[in-house]
């Protein structure tokens, strides 16, 4: 985006004043089509102000998005209202905002972030309400027959970031969550690097909420010297503060570099842990990722398939600093709402319901992205049914790396990890 950007106080100011015309759903915005048909009511949860993860610029894309289509008579005639909440990272809070979509009588959660899945996934089942294009942390999004995730979810990732690291590096170091989900991260990186005859990565569990990972990034640099080696981390937003102890490591005792030449151990990720907004926060093309691998669901920020969001934010969200076009939750939330509103122009009724939504998507309407994704289909047919996560459906990701402070595509177009998926134990 270009031209000055307000300051963060004004820009919050702002964008909830916008995003309160939404909530109340008072009135008609102008170029609704009035009382023809009836208003249709979604909800966009996550995480905001929180001590871990935090993903305020998904609501604040939703608010986008709606302020976009309403300005133009709304969804095939329906003005669209978007709820909001605010997930904490917490049991409670997910569970909170699953019984508010339903109190609200949404017709769907749409772009939405949590780590809580069973507490929201059983009470949006019992409430017949379809859960689409979540970020793709949890299982119940790959296992509820209510939800319709437009990516493979961290299992994908993981599984392609193997793929990606299998041709570049002899020895890898896995440094992951010591949780139950991150206990599965290193089958899956070794499905991918096993896919090139590669032996298997060093697990290093680490704890998810640390201040510093110094025994950690020794052991990973160990475990990684010598020519072509690879340390990856998997630790959401913690990843930084590990990548931060590994560059201060002594030097006497650090065989690493960035450059990934000679006995340089090279570092990499995937999106989720590392994105652009995380490389310009460190310093760009000074910043600790330069020259890391990292894999992605979408294609790289700059890549022309974004124009179109990109044109929805600098119109209507420009004065909101949450909503970064390269962010993988604004990106995600885009998509989710891309879907939303093609299933609903294609049921071309007055009055639309959440069974109806879902019985479409069921059915297999074919949703196009524009290329951000393969199409879309969640019909039977269409699903890997992979051992853990069946209702996958796009299981392509792209590989990138850090070139002079920007993530660019090392390898164009997307690769295929479903077979790699369906050979993890």
């Amino acid at each position: 985006m270009t031209g000055r950007r307000l300051t963060p106080l004004l820009a919050y100011v702002t964008a909830t004043a916008a995003g309160a015309s939404l909530l109340t759903g008072c009135g008609v915005l102008p170029g609704s089509a009035g009382d023809s048909r009836e208003p249709l009511t979604v909800m966009t949860w996550a995480p905001d102000r929180t001590k871990a993860t935090n993903m305020p610029g998904m609501p604040a894309m939703a608010q986008a998005f709606a302020r976009w289509v309403n300005s133009s008579g709304g969804i095939d005639g329906h003005e669209l209202r978007v709820l909001t909440c605010n997930e904490r990272n917490t049991s409670e809070g997910a569970a909170d905002c699953a019984r508010q979509a339903i109190d609200q009588k949404a017709v769907a959660v749409v772009g939405s972030y949590s780590q809580h899945g069973r507490d929201f996934m059983n009470a949006l089942e019992a409430a017949g309400i379809p859960y689409i294009g979540g970020y793709g942390v949890t299982d119940d999004e790959f296992t509820s027959p209510l939800s319709y995730p437009v990516n493979g979810g961290q299992a994908s990732l993981v599984a392609g970031h193997g793929m990606q690291l299998a041709g570049v590096c002899e020895k890898v170091a896995l440094v992951r969550p010591d949780t139950v989900g991150g206990d599965r991260l290193p089958a899956l990186l070794d499905s991918g690097l096993r896919r090139a005859k590669h032996g298997g990565a060093l697990d290093i569990p680490a704890a998810e909420d640390a201040g510093e990972y110094t025994r950690q990034a020794g052991r990973a640099r160990s475990g990684a010297k010598g020519a072509g080696g690879c340390v990856t981390a998997v630790l959401g937003e913690r990843t930084q503060i590990f990548f931060d102890s590994f560059r201060r490591l002594p030097e006497e005792k650090r065989r690493g570099g960035r450059d990934g030449k000679g006995g340089h151990v090279r570092i990499s990720s995937i999106l989720g842990s590392v994105d652009q907004p995380v490389i310009d926060r460190t310093g760009g093309s000074h910043s600790p990722f330069e020259g890391a691998f990292v894999t992605g669901w979408y294609p790289e920020a700059g890549d022309r398939s974004w124009a179109p969001m990109r044109k929805v934010v600098q119109e209507h969200a420009f004065v909101d600093n949450r909503v970064d076009p390269a962010d993988t939750g604004v990106q995600t939330t885009w998509i989710a709402y891309t879907v939303l509103k093609q299933v609903v122009e294609s049921l071309d009724r007055d009055r639309i319901t959440a069974t109806e939504i879902a019985h479409a998507l069921d059915r297999g309407e074919r949703i196009d992205t524009g290329g951000l994704t393969p199409a879309l289909r969640w019909k039977y047919a269409d699903l890997l049914g992979a051992s853990g996560f069946p209702r996958i459906v796009n299981h392509q990701v792209t590989f990138q790396v850090v070139r002079q402070g920007q993530l660019v595509a090392q390898k164009p177009g997307f690769v295929d990890v479903g077979e790699t998926l369906l050979a993890v134990t």
